[in-house]
C-alpha cells in the first residue's frame, strides 16, 4: 500500500496555563497555525479525523479541507483540533516538537 506526504496545517483553541501562584496565562492561538509533513494512506475527507503525535502525545485533529499545493508538489490538510480544549501538557508537547512548525497568519 503506498502512502501520500501530506502538509498538515493546524488550528488550535487558546490555552489556558493555570499556576498556583500566579495568574492563569491564556495563550490566544487565533492567529497562529502549527505545520507538519505526515504520511497519510489516502487524503482525507473534510470531516475525517486524523491521528497525530507531538512527541509520543497523541494528538487528534478535524479535517476541514484538503487543497493541492502546487509550489510544494503536495497536499495541504487543513485541520482544527479535534477537542474543544488543548491541556498544557499537550501545547507543551506541541511547541516543543521539532517535526511541528508554528507559523503566524498576516
Amino acid at each position: 500500500m503506498m502512502s501520500i506526504e501530506v502538509e498538515v496545517n493546524l488550528k488550535i483553541p487558546r490555552v489556558t496555563i493555570r499556576s498556583a501562584n500566579q495568574p492563569d496565562q491564556v495563550i490566544d492561538n487565533s492567529t497562529t497555525r502549527f505545520a507538519t509533513v505526515t504520511s497519510v494512506p489516502a487524503i482525507p475527507k473534510p470531516g475525517a479525523v486524523l491521528q497525530l503525535t507531538t512527541n509520543d502525545t497523541p494528538l487528534e485533529c478535524t479535517v476541514t479541507r484538503a487543497d493541492w499545493n502546487e509550489e510544494r508538489s503536495r497536499f495541504v490538510l487543513s485541520c482544527s483540533y479535534a477537542k474543544r480544549s488543548m491541556s498544557a501538557a499537550e501545547y507543551d508537547a506541541l511547541i516543543n516538537d521539532a517535526s511541528w512548525t508554528q507559523k503566524p497568519l498576516f
